[in-house]
Order: structure tokens, then sequence, then C-alpha cells
């Protein structure tokens, strides 16, 4: 390989794994609890959905979602909960419902999801159903596209057992194909003892393109994301189920709500160098650049007004111009170009928003 193809390769290796900001499917297998944790502020939503179809003639639709709540309250410390609507068990443990709700905390002393080396956090949780207290060691590996997986999980009571101890491992791997698909598989049971059949869970998964959504779609034999309902798969007869289903996250920034409680703030100006003639304007709104490309002449300026309630940045990519400080909601950024080229930018808290200057 010559070293234009291998720097070619280095750059695009590193392209795909620049660290996320918001919790990623590109970086944990479908059953794995992972090491993400929000940034403080953040409130992070994940609607999982699988479901199985019976033989026909009824072909009736068995469906087991489940939803994730958890808020960042910095310091790489979150708090939040499952709830899955059907349980693998159904009524057990004394429970007299199908439902099955966990709430946890996590802490992250290592790490950070989508960046290189290794991520440990610690999950301390409860389970209302089986009136369980449980826990989750989980350890995370990144090197280029390739994320590997691990989870050691303690359960003080096992669904539908009564006064049952229980260990469950893990293990899963994630392979990111480009910057927006990646594939992931992962494999979890209870082992003291063994009992009932191991969880498993295979997966494609994209990055939505200019959003920090991801979506996976999934096939698995487990029917909930709590600790205990990733870790034993669904064979309610003796018989082999696959799950089929999908999982889309959504962080939610608390401060793009700031609106609904303050007054919009004065207008701020940054930049603005004396004399430069402002040739295009760009307006920062939805979490989108909303011009892609804008045409300038040397000497000329470009406007940047942050129309978002987050803060934004234009951050040139590799130094080219030094770029802007933090850009407040209802502020703006002059830049002005002196040499031709082409300078293509991106937004630092928000890597997704990308755009690009050509100066002539």
């Amino acid at each position: 390989m010559n070293r234009l193809s291998l720097a070619s390769l280095t750059l695009g290796l590193s392209l795909v794994v620049a660290p996320v900001d918001a919790q990623s499917l590109l970086y944990r297998g479908p059953n794995m609890g992972g090491t993400w944790v929000p940034d403080g502020g953040v409130v992070q939503f994940n609607f999982l959905h699988r479901f199985y179809v019976f033989p026909g003639p009824s072909h009736v639709v068995d469906n087991h979602p489940t939803f994730t709540l958890a808020a960042g309250l910095g310091h790489e410390i979150a708090f939040g909960g499952w709830f899955a609507t059907k349980s693998v068990v159904g009524t057990g443990a004394g429970a007299q419902s199908s439902n099955e709700t966990q709430v946890f905390a996590r802490w992250r002393p290592v790490g950070m999801e989508g960046k290189e080396g290794f991520s440990i956090a610690l999950t301390p949780a409860y389970n209302f159903l089986a009136k369980s207290i449980d826990g989750e060691l989980g350890v995370d590996w990144t090197r280029g596209a390739l994320t590997l997986q691990g989870a050691a999980r303690g359960i003080s009571r096992e669904l539908g057992v009564p006064g049952a101890r229980q260990v469950a491992l893990a293990g899963g791997v994630v392979a990111r194909l480009t910057r927006y698909i990646g594939v992931s598989a992962d494999l979890g049971s209870f082992v003291a003892p063994v009992d009932g059949r191991a969880a498993w869970s295979v997966a494609i998964d994209l990055l939505i393109p200019g959003s920090p959504h991801t979506f996976s779609f999934q096939a698995s034999n487990a029917t909930s994301a709590t600790i205990q309902g990733a870790s034993i798969g669904y064979a309610p007869t003796g018989s082999t189920r696959i799950l089929y289903g999908f999982e889309f996250t959504i962080p939610l920034h608390l401060k793009r709500f700031a609106p609904w409680f303050h007054k919009s703030p004065a207008p701020v100006t940054l930049g603005a160098p004396a004399g430069a003639a402002v040739a295009a304007e760009i307006r920062m709104t939805a979490l989108k650049f909303r011009a892609d490309t804008v045409t300038i002449s040397t000497g000329q300026a470009v406007r940047w007004t942050n129309a978002d309630p987050v803060e934004h940045t234009v951050t040139f990519d590799g130094a080219a111009e030094p770029g802007s400080p933090v850009i407040p909601p209802n502020g703006s950024y002059v830049h002005r170009f002196e040499k031709p080229g082409k300078y293509p930018y991106h937004c630092t808290p928000h890597p997704f928003m990308t755009g690009v200057v050509v100066v002539k």
C-alpha cells in the first residue's frame, strides 16, 4: 500500500470514529447497555420496538416496546429509566403486571462514547417488576471503525424466580462501514446458573445525516432493554422465536426550550472586522447551516446568524482560519477571507452541522 493510500485510509477512519454529540447506535449493540452518558442539560429518549408475528392463519402480532429516558447531570453522571410494556415472563416474582420498569443511575469514570480507547461505566438499577437490585459494569473499546463491548451484570432477584440471585455476562461488536452506516451483534446470558436461552441480537445501524439521531433495524430474541431483559431470550414454548424491530434515538437539549420561559436575548455581533463587506448571509437554525455552500470574492466576508436557542460555533476544518468563539442565541459572527480557497467548517458542539465557503 503506498503512502497516499495509507493516508487516505487513516483520514477515512478518523472521520468514522469522531466522538458523537449524542447517544449513538453506531457505538452500541442492540442488547448492550453501553457506556453512554448524556451531556449535562440533555435528556436522551430512545424508542425500541420489537415484535413477533405468529404463523398463519391468525398472523397475530406480539409487540414488545421499550422506552428509555435518561438525563445528564454533568460530571459523567446520568439518571434514568427503562419501561417495557410486556416483560419476558408476564407476571413474575410477586408482580401482578407484565410492565417491566427499571430505574438506573450511571457513572462513567473513564472514556467517552466514540472516543478512541477504553470507556467504562457503572450502572446500578432497581427493577420494580422483579423487586430486584440489579447492576452492570460496562466496558467499551474503540479503535478505528471497530468497537468491542463487554458487560458483567449482577441481579439480586431473577424475573419469575423469587429469591434467586443471578449473574449475567454479555459481549458485542460494532463495525462502522461508513460515517453513516454500521452493523452490530451481541450475545448475553445468565451464567450462575445458566437459566433459559441466551439473548442475542444483530442490527444495521444508521446515522441520519444532518441530525443527532440514529436508527437501527434489528433482529433479536430479547424482549426488553432492561438489565435482566437483555440477558435472556424469548422462548416461552421452548421453541426459537425471532423478534424483528427498530430503535430510534432522540437527544433533547433543554436549552432549546429556553424561549418558552425567557425573552429572546439581545443581538450580539462577534468578529466584524473593520471595513468588511458582507457578501453572504448564513442562518443557523434547526441545528443546520441553511446554506451548505456559499461563494464569495477575496476580501469579502460572511455573516453567520444563530437563530437557534442553543449555542453554536463556526470552526474551520484543519485550522485553515481562526474560526469563531461560542455564538449565543440571537448572536452573529462575521469573518473576512483574505485568500482564495475552499474552506470547509463545522459546529464544534454539533459536528453534524457542516458547510463550505468558496473564496475566488
